[in-house]
């Protein structure tokens, strides 16, 4: 008997400016008891994660810091061991994607409850119940748990670096040719499809897509559209019970680029220049992607990363590797020719 796909979602979302402070009544009204485990990363420790935990403190909740060093299983294992050692009662994960994956992962073993703070708005882990390790200098995504609340101050989030929130919008504008890929495997392979969790992974890309003239630098208003954008994201997969309505083609090419480049790019401006070319590849109108992008200041070439021509041609050509279960139009028999021609149309390369 097949195994069945569970649905979950947060019970509390809260967007707005100053929702640090909100923390501990957030924490009280979901009946929190014990200590607090605070994991956070060196450099959000100072932008929001001792801010936290000094307001749990002052409500008795006994926070301790846990500082994550990399999205590493050693990391994993380092913060399950402090989680276990204090008895905490539940987690705190306040920053990146690093942060949040470990507090995911720890809440995944010990069975105990984790909150969602982030520090910036680049990529839709902040909800998903997916985390991103480092295996053997590789990306790989597992299966984790998703956060019983949110919490994103979009005071906090605007002060980040730009390039972030650009990456965000990647991200979520990737959800086109995601989709394009699962209605391919639906038609061709059968595959499990749900109209509901499309259609809200869908008008998501949509919405940052027609949003993306005004998006820009340090205005809470853009943070406050993407954070809600990468939220919608993770609850479309949620509701499919997979990555699927948010990860296709492009999120093989971005993962095949790592493999032959590690840490050339942030994970959603690798998936925005993916989209350009795996839209092209579906015939689609691949550049009102690539002028959304440029819109929200994300990079539409590999040249604006330092990432070489031969790059981009040998992860386009690899990336069918990449989670071969899943198929998108990089497992229809292309060739490495008409793989190569497409960056070049697209202007990637």
């Amino acid at each position: 008997m097949n195994r069945p796909r569970w649905m979950e979602l947060p019970r509390k979302v809260l967007v707005s400016r100053g929702a640090l402070g909100e923390v501990p009544l957030i924490c009280a009204d979901l009946k929190l008891k014990g200590r607090a485990l605070v994991v956070t990363g060196q450099n959000t420790l100072e932008a929001a994660g001792r801010e936290v935990s000094d307001l749990l403190e002052e409500k008795g909740y006994k926070p301790e810091i846990v500082v994550g060093r990399a999205s590493r299983i050693d990391e994993v294992d380092r913060a399950e061991a402090v989680a276990w050692e204090m008895g905490a009662g539940f987690i705190v994960g306040v920053g990146g994607g690093r942060s949040i994956d470990i507090s995911k992962l720890v809440s995944l073993r010990t069975g105990i409850p984790f909150l969602s703070i982030p520090t910036a708005a680049s990529h839709d882990g902040i909800c998903s119940s997916q985390a991103s390790l480092t295996v053997k200098g590789e990306t790989v995504s597992v299966p984790a748990r998703a956060p019983l609340a949110i919490v994103a101050d979009t005071d906090v989030i605007s002060k980040a670096p730009h390039r972030l929130l650009a990456a965000g919008c990647g991200d979520v504008i990737s959800n086109y040719t995601a989709l394009l890929d699962w209605e391919m495997a639906r038609r061709l392979r059968n595959e499990d499809y749900s109209e509901y969790a499309a259609a809200l992974s869908g008008m998501t890309a949509k919405m940052i897509m027609e949003l993306s003239p005004t998006i820009r630098p340090g205005s809470e208003e853009s943070v406050r559209a993407v954070v809600k954008a990468l939220i919608s994201s993770s609850v479309a997969m949620s509701i499919a019970g997979s990555s699927r309505p948010g990860s296709g083609s492009e999120h093989k090419f971005a993962h095949a680029i790592n493999r032959v480049r590690p840490g050339a790019a942030l994970h959603g401006e690798l998936c925005g220049l993916g989209t350009i070319t795996m839209m092209y590849l579906h015939r689609g109108d691949w550049k009102a992607i690539r002028d959304a992008l440029q819109h929200v200041g994300a990079p539409t070439t590999a040249a604006q990363l330092s990432i070489p021509s031969e790059v981009v041609v040998k992860a386009l050509i690899l990336a069918h590797e990449v989670r071969p279960e899943r198929y998108t139009i990089l497992d229809a028999g292309l060739t490495e020719e008409a793989l190569a021609l497409a960056a070049e149309a697209t202007g990637i390369i």
